[in-house]
């Protein structure tokens, strides 16, 4: 690797200053420049040329920390081993210790800038005299490196010695620092007054320059690709860009480690107090003013001194162009060279400085935070403020670092609980798990009378996720105590009393096996207002939500939950705003707006991963696919299920695990994927969860998988658990699961008629009955399990009905036992129109098994084709246009016009239009006369 670029220029001059040397005229240079611009590389690759011309080198560097050591540097030219055998003796009688003391002795207490003392002249001459004699025999290259660090006295013997250089053979060249300290300035001035003195200034590297040090040190190849990016860390640095490089070459992955030590090395020499300026400045910010970096230093540094620095450091691109820290590495750096005592003092000035600044809390609070220390009450309270801002902002990690340590320092006991119960709120959003460290103490807090009811309600929310439900009921009997009575006929209750009375709606519903019997209070008789006063809004809505689904009327709640899901932006960092959007998507659900569902589940699981908010986005995650689920979109189902247990671990989860492994177990087995679905039922539940919806949720799936693995009598007995749970717990008119429908399905397959008939009639007779969602598969069964001669229409309302609900999986079904009804009647070709688009959908959402299942019924009906069983061929296909011909393909594969036009990006309305022209030309009345041969063209067209 070169050692210089872009310095030919410079070391040209030196070389006409070494030649007048030689010529008995001698020179004195000062070579100075930013830090680490390559001076000291310069002069030891001209000291190497001056060596090979025979010029004898004698170099000595200047060290801050020998500042106050009289004659340091004088002492160590004096005794350098690069003098002849026949002058050293001379020379170090020169500095003898003694003689150099007396001397210094002698001007101890003189001003550095006037005549110095009769002893220390006397010894500069002696010196000066005896280096002069060796140079009248061999000429001399003097390098003294750093003179910023000189001490006074040595000084003195430079400045002597450069007065007598005119008439000798000696080449003086001096390096110094980039920093314009005033005492530097006063030095140069005293060596570059005379005329054969001259200064050369080194610039940091240009853009092209550094490129070329990079490519010469890397490779071109490497540094194509690596270049740019090392030479905007270094800015233009040689020091740094050579640090970078050689990193670079030793670990090619992460060449940054090596960039900290290279800045600090250059800011240790730079001068008394610039380190401490920059570090400073990495305390405050990067956009801190000079004026406050110097308040932080105190005595130290004015904001003069510090605007200096600054300049300086941008100059060797050690800063930017603003003055700030190149990277993370490098503030790292700064901070890390100071000691654990010391940076915890200029963190906790920093915090004070802030506060008595009436500085925001954030910032306060940060330095606080990276001190470990809040000593002060102000400390507390403005951790606490910041945490308020960050959690407004969903900066969890920053509200539990502030919390943490607000409740470390906090003194008085109440207010470290409610700091506890803020903290348990943050780091729940973050990880559950975490967070159920707090439930103990949280729990005696509340037996103290430490926390309100609003605490004492999360904190039931919390102890119930994990499957404590006993003290979660503690924590309740301890709440009806105080609140006194809270049963439907009480009088206009308090605040207190509705909030209670809220949160024991939304346990009766959500986990009902632990209500113990209690009543219902009774729902508003308006859903959509029903806001007391005093109470927090989002937990009114949960508790009407739930009310609405305990009682079967999501029907009613649906424009409520609408509006809970459109405000639940505004209220996303409370427990209770989570819970109401969850219940909002339960209503849309149960009231067979999966399609909508899906949609709103979409919008929220976006935002709470922008928010980086990991509980909320598994929840989310987990009700987006169980909404894609009721749409038969059973692959986006399982990437969603899976993406919820990614998010949360199954641990982290709870006991509401039992809803992303119910779905995810319930995909899995639509799409013949077993062995997957047989490994996520492994997974150890507590029986706790069986008292929630949550394990109502996992038992129906696992009945589920049974049934797809023709396990008829296990599926059967799932299917029956979950009866006799929504019966006991008293939900069983709140249509949650269609434990009917689907243990009548078990029935079948084992061949048991009448009681699958029985448990039908069951279903059609409740009060859900008509919805499509719950309706369409009964009839399904109920065609099934009756004679031949009914099924044919009990199925053709049954594929109108599970398209209007929007379930794939379903209509799948049902078109393939249409199908058969078609075939068993000789109808071959409505029996393939319907086949195809049974096939079609139940490729589309992988439907493994059903679509092998239709495989190999379509063996048994033959090529697809013209129609052969004698109807009439309605014609006129080629007279369709492409845009209908299109819209008509969709129709027969069996999409709704919505979602024709979302697919051919038009309105339904242009969809209707064209389907009343394809009937028209055709000559059929509705979609399901279409010809098959429609389905063809669309694989040819599309």
């Amino acid at each position: 690797m070169p050692a210089l670029l872009e310095r030919d220029a410079h070391i040209d001059r030196l070389d006409h200053l070494l030649a007048d040397c030689l010529g008995r005229a001698g020179r004195v240079a000062l070579l100075d420049g930013p830090l680490g611009s390559g001076k000291s590389a310069l002069l030891r690759a001209f000291a190497a040329r001056a060596a090979g011309r025979g010029v004898l080198v004698v170099g000595a560097d200047c060290s801050a920390q020998e500042r106050d050591l009289p004659f340091g540097v004088a002492d160590r030219i004096a005794r350098s081993p690069a003098w002849p055998a026949g002058h050293a003796e001379r020379l170090a009688a020169a500095a003898d210790p003694a003689v150099l003391a007396e001397a210094a002795a002698g001007d101890a207490g003189d001003d550095p800038a006037g005549p110095p003392a009769v002893e220390l002249l006397r010894a500069c001459r002696d010196l000066t005299a005896a280096l002069l004699a060796v140079a009248a025999e061999t000429p001399v290259l003097l390098c003294v490196e750093d003179i910023g660090h000189a001490d006074e006295a040595s000084l003195h013997f430079l400045r002597h010695l450069v007065r007598h250089l005119p008439q000798s053979r000696v080449l003086l060249v001096l390096t110094d620092g980039g920093t314009a300290w005033p005492a530097r300035r006063r030095v140069h001035a005293e060596l570059l007054r005379h005329p054969h003195a001259h200064r050369l200034t080194l610039a940091p590297l240009s853009r092209a320059g550094a490129l070329r040090l990079v490519a010469e040190g890397l490779g071109e190849e490497p540094a194509r690709r690596r270049g740019p990016g090392l030479v905007d860390v270094a800015g233009g640095n040689p020091l740094l860009l050579h640090a970078l490089v050689e990193e670079h070459l030793d670990r090619a992955d992460e060449p940054e480690p090596r960039y900290g030590p290279a800045l600090l090395n250059c800011l240790h020499r730079a001068g008394p107090g610039v380190l401490r300026v920059v570090q400073a400045q990495a305390v405050l910010g990067d956009d801190a003013p000079a004026e406050d970096v110097a308040r932080l230093l105190g005595e130290r540094e004015s904001a003069d001194a510090v605007g200096r620095i600054r300049s300086a450091l941008s100059a060797a691109g050690l800063l930017d162009g603003e003055g700030r820290l190149r990277t993370a590495a490098a503030r790292t750096a700064v901070l890390e060279d100071l000691a654990p005592h010391e940076r915890t003092d200029l963190r906790l000035r920093a915090a004070q400085l802030a506060h008595e600044a009436g500085g925001p809390a954030a910032e306060v609070a940060r330095h606080l935070v990276e001190a470990g220390r809040a000593p002060a009450p102000w400390a507390v309270a403005a951790l606490s403020e910041a945490a308020e801002h960050a959690l407004l902002d969903h900066r969890h990690r920053t509200a539990v670092a502030c919390l943490r340590l607000a409740h470390k320092e906090a003194a008085e006991e109440t207010d470290r609980a409610v700091l506890r119960h803020r903290l348990a709120q943050a780091e729940w959003q973050l990880n559950p798990s975490e967070a159920a460290r707090h439930l103990v103490p949280l729990t005696a807090a509340v037996r103290a009378g430490h926390l309100g009811l609003a605490e004492a309600l999360v904190l039931v929310r919390q102890l119930l996720w994990h499957g404590r439900g006993e003290e979660a009921l503690a924590v309740l009997d301890l709440l009806r105590a105080r609140s006194g009575p809270a049963g439907p006929a009480a009088p206009a209750a308090p605040a207190e009393t509705g909030a209670l009375r809220d949160a024991e709606t939304w346990l009766a519903y959500t986990h009902p096996g632990l209500a113990r019997g209690r009543r219902l209070p009774a729902l508003p008789a308006d859903l959509r207002h029903a806001v007391a006063p005093d109470v927090d809004p989002q937990l009114r809505a949960a508790g009407a939500l739930a009310g609405a689904l305990a009682r079967g009327r999501a029907g009613e709640a649906v424009e409520r939950a609408r509006q809970v899901l459109h405000d639940a932006h505004l209220h996303g960092r409370t427990i209770w705003a989570e819970e109401a959007a969850l219940l909002a998507l339960r209503v849309l659900l149960q009231a067979g707006r999966a399609d909508t569902a899906a949609l709103w589940s979409q919008r929220l699981l976006t935002a709470a991963t922008r928010r980086e908010a990991p509980t909320a986005t598994a929840r989310y995650a987990a009700a987006h696919a169980e909404s894609a689920l009721r749409l038969g979109e059973l692959a986006e189902a399982a990437e969603s299920s899976r993406a919820a247990l990614t998010h949360l671990s199954p641990a982290a989860w709870g006991i509401a695990v039992g809803l992303p492994l119910g779905t995810l177990v319930t995909a899995e087995s639509r799409m013949g994927e077993h062995r997957s679905a047989a490994k996520h039922l492994s997974h150890a539940v507590g029986e706790t969860m069986f008292q929630s919806l949550y394990g109502l949720h996992y038992l129906f799936a696992r009945g589920d998988h049974y049934l797809a693995t023709r396990h008829g009598h296990a599926a059967l007995a799932d299917f029956l658990s979950c009866g006799e749970l929504l019966r006991t717990w008293g939900l069983d008119g709140a249509g949650v699961v269609p434990w009917r429908t689907h243990a009548a399905d078990a029935w079948l397959r084992l061949d048991n008629r009448d009681r699958a008939w029985r448990l039908i009639h069951e279903q059609l007779s409740r009060a859900d009955a008509d919805l499509p969602h719950t309706r369409g598969p009964a009839l399904r069964l109920l065609a099934a399990a009756g004679p031949p001669g009914r099924r044919g229409p009990l199925l053709t309302e049954a594929v109108d009905l599970t398209e209007a609900a929007g379930d794939r999986y379903e209509q799948v079904r049902v078109l393939t036992d249409l199908s058969r009804v078609h075939q068993a009647a000789g109808n071959k070709r409505r029996a393939r129109l319907l086949l195809r688009q049974a096939l079609h959908v139940a490729t589309m959402c992988a439907m493994h098994p059903l679509a092998q299942e239709l495989l190999s019924v379509s063996a048994d009906l033959g090529e697809s084709g013209p129609a052969t069983d004698g109807a009439p061929d309605p014609g006129g296909v080629g007279a369709l246009t492409e845009s209908e011909r299109r819209v008509a393909s969709l129709a027969v594969l069996g999409y709704t016009n919505r979602e024709i036009a979302g697919r051919l990006y038009v309105t339904a309305s242009t969809v209707e239009q064209h389907l009343t022209r394809v009937y028209r030309k055709l000559g059929v009345r509705r979609r399901k006369d279409l010809p098959a041969d429609l389905w063809a063209n669309l694989r040819k067209t599309g």
